[in-house]
């Protein structure tokens, strides 16, 4: 029972070691969530500016139609 306990000891402190150690893909997904970040918030931007510009050309057609 012992040596069972040390060996999932050991188990534990290797996983550690190697998960914490590795750190090559981070800078990657660091990346990636900031690109994401700027899209949602782009769409967000574009969907109003959108809208609104939507509502500019309503009006000046109107007034253009006016006599």
């Amino acid at each position: 029972m012992e040596r069972d306990v040390m060996n999932l000891k050991n188990l534990t402190y290797y996983l550690r070691a190697k998960l914490g150690m590795d750190e090559s893909g981070q800078d990657l997904l660091e990346y990636a969530l900031l690109v994401a970040l700027i899209a949602l918030v782009s769409v967000g931007v574009i969907a109003i500016a959108g809208s609104n510009v939507k509502t500019i050309f309503t009006e000046i057609g109107t007034e253009l139609k006016t006599p």
